[in-house]
């Protein structure tokens, strides 16, 4: 699973992007207004930016709320469709997104290892799977 990420990877590696990302957005770090506040914003807290392409931005959000996406009995239409919303709200190119959000978890997986870790996540796995057509 890891190699097919990287060498998906190496397709797109020239084009590494050029925006500031949040790095860690997922429903824990959007927060609703409060009432009467006058905010009509959700502000996201919690940042790690980074600068790179917003494909690689994609993962948290992906595996989010992972509960809800295994209860529908489709995984993969589940990941799907979350993917298509977030690329399609970002204004993404899905097939370049599709092949960056799993460099996350070739990213995610070499920061494990150096902590010892000897698995990929589940739910990273699950999504690299779905992404690179698996």
């Amino acid at each position: 699973m890891l190699a097919d990420c990287a060498a998906a990877l190496r397709a797109v590696r020239a084009e590494p992007g050029d925006r500031l990302h949040h790095w860690d957005l997922h429903y824990g770090n959007v927060l609703a207004p409060l009432p009467g506040s006058g905010h009509g914003s959700w502000p996201a807290i919690d940042p790690r930016p980074l600068a790179g392409h917003p494909g690689f931005e994609l993962l948290p959000a992906l595996r989010d709320r992972w509960d809800d996406a295994l209860a529908t009995g489709y995984l993969a239409g589940a990941l799907r469709r979350r993917f298509d919303l977030l690329t399609e709200a970002l204004e993404l190119d899905r097939e370049v997104a599709a092949v960056w959000t799993p460099a996350r978890v070739l990213q995610d997986a070499a920061w494990a290892a150096e902590e010892g870790g000897t698995t990929l996540d589940p739910a990273q796995r699950a999504i690299a799977d779905v992404l690179l057509g698996g």
